[in-house]
């Protein structure tokens, strides 16, 4: 038997209100069980069928958790279905009856970080209240897929398109959550290719009343690379937790990287800090691209910031360069393989396209995480689909009011 078909006591479904009977029924409720008790407890707000949909690591599919008492369903795309504008919007949309049952697909959303869809198939048109508390069960079908995350592997594997390669493993259980928003500040990341990704990523904690954040790219491919960025995460985060500045952070991350690997293996890195008080923003350059801010519909350069020598390559302190955001400012952090990306017929992707991407979204009103999805996607159809390069990317968002609409 496979592991959707692992014998379990049947969940227990008692009360009117699904939340509470559902939050009751989780505690001892095992991953593979997810679908089956979604699916009953559904039925309290008079769902015939519920599905619970998650995308997969590359953000391109949307795919059904199986479970007994669950209707089959097939994989589906984020770009050409109505789950996936759900998933796209961050915001419930409604399919009608038209002669057959009726349709509510609700988002799945960690804190602000999109996980995937909540499906209702309903006998009648869902009204205002009914789709309140389709956002209250949503929320806790969230939690729930997050938690289960933590000592399972029956929903990570399910997210799996394809295999992922060792590094890539590596990389993706060092990653924070893709999106996070607080009351003045968005932080969105991407990166590619998300299966096979090998030296390149990212970190960022938040700690009122300062962000901080982190782009890396070791250099090389494959798992030696994944290895090095492991071992400069694990630097970064421990110098961060014990409260040294930035070019005490970089330093450590140096010391760790030049003493454990050899000359040849080094990493580029930028490190920033936000205050999100005041909008100060701080970074230290280390070999890196250097940080981009979209203002006001155009692309503006920092403060030029002398870079410092990549790390485990340094000889000396990373200087500190700040520059004062304005309310609505985009900062980028990114690795070269973003801007460095070549068609096939050798144009780079290019700083002025990334930003132009970001801006066109903007106005759109397209959420934040979508941005980076959809960016990540011309990256890859600008080189036909075959990156040269690993390629990540973070965007940070102070004071734009895009975190009140990554809520559900």
């Amino acid at each position: 038997m496979g592991p959707w078909s692992v014998v379990s006591p049947p969940t227990s479904v008692s009360g009117d209100d699904p939340i509470r009977s559902l939050l009751r029924a989780s505690h001892q409720l095992p991953a593979t069980r997810l679908g089956t008790a979604v699916a009953e407890h559904a039925a309290l707000l008079g769902a015939r069928e519920a599905v619970v949909w998650l995308a997969d690591y590359a953000q391109h599919a949307l795919v059904p958790v199986p479970g007994e008492g669950v209707p089959e369903r097939h994989e589906l795309t984020i770009d050409g279905s109505t789950a996936g504008r759900a998933f796209r919007r961050v915001e419930p949309v409604r399919s009608p009856a038209s002669g057959g049952p009726a349709h509510l697909w609700v988002p799945l959303l960690d804190g602000a970080e999109r996980i995937g869809v909540l499906e209702l198939v309903l006998d009648d048109e869902p009204d205002d209240a009914l789709e309140q508390e389709a956002r209250s069960l949503a929320s806790l079908v969230a939690e729930l897929t997050v938690s289960r995350d933590a000592y399972s592997d029956a929903l990570v594997r399910l997210r799996r398109r394809k295999p992922l390669s060792l590094a890539a493993e590596i990389q993706w259980g060092l990653l924070p959550p893709l999106t996070y928003a607080s009351d003045r500040v968005v932080i969105t990341g991407a990166l590619e290719p998300a299966y096979d990704i090998g030296g390149d990523t990212f970190d960022y904690a938040a700690n009122d009343p300062v962000v901080d954040l982190m782009v890396l790219d070791a250099v090389g491919h494959g798992l030696p690379a994944a290895l090095l960025a492991a071992a400069a995460v694990g630097a970064y985060r421990h110098g961060r937790r014990s409260g040294l500045d930035l070019p005490g952070i970089a330093a450590a991350m140096d010391g760790v990287i030049a003493g454990q690997f050899p000359a040849s293996q080094f990493a580029t890195a930028a490190l920033a800090r936000l205050d999100k008080l005041s909008g100060l923003l701080q970074w230290v350059n280390c070999g890196h691209p250097e940080p981009l801010v979209v203002r006001d519909g155009a692309l503006v350069r920092p403060p030029s910031c002398p870079p410092a020598r990549p790390l485990g390559l340094q000889s000396g302190r990373a200087e500190l360069c700040s520059t004062q955001l304005r309310p609505g400012d985009r900062v980028v952090l990114y690795t070269d393989g973003v801007v460095e990306a070549r068609s096939p017929a050798g144009e780079f992707f290019g700083e002025e396209r990334l930003a132009d991407l970001i801006v066109r979204a903007e106005r759109a009103g397209e959420a934040p995480p979508e941005t980076m999805r959809r960016l990540m996607g011309s990256v890859m159809r600008h080189q036909a689909g075959q990156l040269q390069d690993d390629a990540s990317i973070v965007l940070v968002e102070w004071r734009t009011g895009a975190e009140d609409a990554l809520l559900v």
